[in-house]
């Protein structure tokens, strides 16, 4: 979902200064039968059945990995519901009666600092592929199977960057658990025994960067700890992409199709870290996380810690539900640059679910392509993006293949900066279906 040509104002400022609210009082729970990256599952309970807190209740199948499904709270299986997932379609979701008693799976359990110190990076890959950690920036790839590289890693960078507009989810995070952090961290170091690992931020967050390297200087004397660093990037959209990122650190520019590991570097999205933290320390699923509930059509933007499997409809409410009511409005799971756009406000907050951005809707008027350029010189992969769409429109899968759409990284901004307010992304995204064919 791009917020295509209509000047987006930034309400980073207006949030990001406040704590984050804890929110763990949901009354019902809704854990995805299926998710991004898993379309088939299997399911061990059945409607009545009593569930305890991370307890193994099925199984997702992917192109190439599986994954289980943990609950997120104590109760009883209700049943089946369906809601609206990110992909804009109706899904199956188990809906989970929280009895609020928080009886935890017997395998979850904290491991002592000499138990964490004798493990190794495949002890690790076990215990991250039993949690089901993934990426929490939003890609949910397995985290177990970056740890799986025999490439040797020099390198840990963590991703706090946040470059799209509106969320602050990461800046909290930041603000509000830097232990966590920096332990996972230490985690990630010592599976890759890595000399160095950098927290990656935008250069404008002052406050982020005085705190952290207060917290990094009484890291001073662990052996790990001393080698982390704050380094600040340029305050440009799309820093937090993984190229754009590499690149500020390091001076490596990674070609498509490469990736880090190639270089001894491995990076992580500082939510991950986060979650690596409990996965290693306490055997623990992700069964909260922080998220961003913003955007001109909420009457007060709140960064929430909530418990996975909240309803997005009553987290609208503890923010003191819509500004205008009357008015129509657009409903973004994710950033308004490459999040995507939902027809209500019926879905639900999963483990990957980094923000939800409510807007006004206004309507635009689309008008023909003027050939401006100005998709072309805001495309960061250096694509032709109208000729991409022109393309899609005659439907010539041989210059669509030409025209190389797989590089595409959907960042948005093509869509952003036409005057003509074409939704180019969306035609990119299609020339990209088209180029696997």
């Amino acid at each position: 979902m791009i917020a295509k040509t209509r000047k987006i104002k930034d309400t980073k400022g207006l949030i990001r200064e406040l704590p984050s609210l804890r929110y763990t009082d949901a009354k019902y729970l809704y854990i995805g039968v299926t998710n991004a990256r898993c379309d088939k599952s299997e399911i061990y309970i059945n409607p009545g059945d009593h569930v305890k807190c991370c307890q193994i209740v099925g199984k997702r199948f992917g192109k190439f990995f599986e994954q289980p499904i943990h609950t997120s709270c104590s109760g009883t299986f209700i049943g089946y519901e369906e809601h609206y997932h990110r992909s804009g379609k109706l899904v199956k979701y188990m809906k989970i009666e929280n009895d609020f008693k928080d009886e935890y799976a017997e395998y979850v359990k904290e491991r002592t600092p000499e138990e964490i110190a004798k493990l190794t990076k495949d002890d690790m890959v076990e215990i991250l592929k039993n949690c089901a950690l993934v990426g929490l920036g939003g890609s949910s790839f397995p985290t177990y199977i970056k740890f799986q590289t025999n490439e040797k890693i020099d390198t840990v960078l963590i991703n706090g960057i946040e470059c799209e507009p509106y969320i602050t989810a990461d800046h909290r995070l930041m603000m509000e658990f830097p232990k966590r952090i920096v332990t996972g961290i230490k985690y990630v170091m010592q599976a890759f025994n890595a000399k160095k690992a950098y927290i990656v931020i935008k250069r404008k967050y002052s406050d982020l960067a005085e705190m952290w390297n207060e917290y990094l200087r009484r890291e001073e004397n662990d052996p790990l700890g001393k080698n982390i660093e704050i380094f600040r990037t340029p305050d440009f959209y799309p820093q937090g992409w993984e190229v754009e990122m590499i690149h500020a650190v390091t001076g490596i520019r990674l070609k498509p199709g490469e990736l880090p590991t190639k270089y001894g570097i491995i990076n992580f999205n500082v939510s991950t870290m986060v979650g690596l933290y409990k996965a290693i320390r306490y055997n623990m699923p992700v069964i909260k996380r922080d998220i961003t509930i913003t955007g001109d059509g909420i009457k007060y933007p709140t960064n929430f810690r909530v418990t996975c499997g909240t309803s997005v409809r009553e987290l609208i409410d503890k923010c003191g539900g819509y500004s205008h009511p009357e008015l129509e409005k657009v409903f973004i799971l994710g950033g308004p640059m490459m999040g995507a756009s939902l027809p209500s406000d019926d879905t639900i907050i999963t483990k990957t679910v980094t923000s939800v951005i409510v807007l006004k809707k206004t309507n635009y008027k689309e008008e023909q392509c003027v050939r401006c350029g100005s998709c072309v010189l805001s495309c960061p992969q250096g694509l032709l993006p109208v000729d991409i769409m022109n393309a899609v429109k005659s439907v010539d899968k041989e210059k669509i293949k030409a025209l190389n759409p797989l590089k595409c990284i959907e960042c948005g901004l093509c869509t952003y900066s036409c005057t003509s307010k074409l939704k180019v992304t969306d035609y990119v995204r299609r020339a990209k279906l088209l180029a696997k064919l």
